[in-house]
């Protein structure tokens, strides 16, 4: 269909959301809606939303008190405008949003906004707001369209949806359902549209993606480390990566990929949300602190210069100061080249939201507080360990700065360098001049033979 509209999609929170706010936009296109950056132009506006933390929530219903005065003012010339809210927050609360924000036409759950032009249809015919939150029996990514073709030299794409593990303060399994497995046909299909378009680098998506257990060929059942060795075989795929993982599905055979496949890249999201096995239980994640240092030390001596991320909670109903501090042990311990660290914040129906003994928002701020300077410093001194290397950057687009290009190392530190649209999809060997403690300044070096296989240094 020509299009003959035109959207605005601002995309709350994880990867998975990146992915999911692409494929609407393309659902959007075959519905005749072509996408705008500018909000005050769009006949359709949709947030694409988050609910893994309390005020992630109550950004959305902020910016709705936004949309609300620009839809009242697009009416005032005539403009109808149509207001969507998807994702994780639109299946939480439903209803709910109809009834906080009546500017809302629409709210569409993660599992069906492939069907978002019908919906558009209905609600305009029906003249009322419509909530669609159920769990289709099909799978969305058999009725989504053809992935675009816009080039970009990394992509995202959806393997596993969903997650098991219940961990008590975590609404994924509540707003994606139960774990779900792509076909391997499915996603490579997928995995080489995005390489013809230009894609050279992968990042293989889930909520719980290391649980991927996908149909193969000839009715075979796939392990994320199948998936990754068959994608591997792709030529014109230069990189691969995973997230988010949990340490009960880290396999030997996922720890072997990290060790022989050249093009799985040496970085590992690898929550362990705390470092006192107490609260760990509390929390239902089903490892405990010996596991997960027994596991990096696993993967350390199968990928020596891996490096690691993690996701880190503080305040955790009931966590003591000696929790906090085994918290700060754990992380020492391990080393960081990056980390994500939470203030816990409940979220309604989980477990975790109905426990007492709540730790004070002014102790919860003090342990964030020393969390993350612990967290800086391991990043500064990871990126600093980079200097005077020599590393394979994939330059993913232009810097804020005229003559300057932005990639990724493959330990997924941001590099900055003096370059020209030209070097834009381009993986080039890059000597690091300096390092920050967000990102890395180098030199490009001349364009490197040999594709994936180049070196990566240790990290000390």
């Amino acid at each position: 269909m020509a299009a003959t509209k035109k959207v605005f999609i601002k995309t709350f929170g994880c990867q998975m959301n990146v992915y999911d706010s692409e494929r609407i936009g393309e659902a959007l296109g075959r519905a005749g809606y072509l996408a705008t950056g500018r909000m005050e132009e769009a006949d359709m506006v949709v947030l694409n939303t988050c609910h893994i933390r309390e005020k992630a929530a109550e950004k959305v219903y902020s910016e709705l008190g936004r949309i609300r005065q620009l839809k009242a003012a697009r009416g005032a010339q005539g403009k109808d405008t149509l207001i969507t809210v998807a994702g994780c927050v639109a299946q939480a609360e439903g209803n709910e949003i109809v009834r906080r924000a009546p500017v809302v036409d629409l709210v569409v759950g993660p599992q069906s906004y492939d069907r978002l032009g019908d919906l558009i249809a209905r609600t305009r015919q029906e003249r009322r707001p419509l909530v669609e939150t159920q769990f289709p029996q099909e799978s969305k990514f058999q009725r989504l369209p053809e992935r675009s073709r816009q080039r970009r030299p990394s992509a995202f794409l959806t393997v596993q949806e969903g997650c098991d593990k219940f961990c008590t303060f975590c609404v994924v399994p509540y707003t994606r359902g139960a774990e779900y497995s792509r076909p391997v046909a499915e996603i490579e299909a997928e995995a080489r549209h995005l390489l013809e378009a230009g894609a050279r680098e992968l990042t293989l998506l889930g909520q719980n993606v290391n649980a991927y257990c996908g149909l193969g060929p000839a009715g075979a059942r796939f392990s994320l480390a199948d998936l990754i060795r068959r994608l591997a075989r792709l030529e014109k795929l230069e990189r691969l990566r995973y997230t988010t993982s949990h340490p009960g599905d880290m396999s030997d055979e996922l720890i072997g990929a990290h060790a022989n496949v050249a093009k799985l890249m040496p970085h590992l999201h690898l929550p362990f949300q705390s470092g006192s096995d107490r609260i760990l239980a509390a929390m239902n994640r089903k490892h405990g602190i010996a596991d997960y240092l027994a596991l990096v030390e696993r993967l350390r001596a199968a990928r020596p210069d891996i490096a690691l991320s993690s996701d880190i909670i503080v305040g955790f109903p009931g966590e003591t100061e000696a929790d906090f501090a085994a918290t700060l042990a754990l992380t020492e311990r391990v080393g960081f080249a990056q980390a994500y660290a939470f203030k816990y914040s409940p979220r309604p129906g989980t477990p975790a939201s109905r426990l007492g003994e709540v730790v004070p928002e002014a102790e919860k701020m003090r342990r964030l507080a020393r969390l993350q300077a612990l967290l800086g410093r391991q990043q500064t001194s990871f990126n600093l360990t980079s200097v005077g290397h020599i590393m394979p950057v994939l330059f993913e687009r232009e810097g804020q700065r005229g003559g300057q290009v932005v990639g990724r190392s493959p330990y997924l530190q941001a590099v900055y360098a003096p370059g020209a649209v030209r070097h834009v999809g381009a993986l080039l060997d890059v000597e690091i001049v300096a390092a920050g403690p967000n990102s890395l300044s180098g030199l490009i070096l001349e364009p490197r033979r040999g594709g994936h296989d180049a070196e990566t240094r240790a990290v000390c």
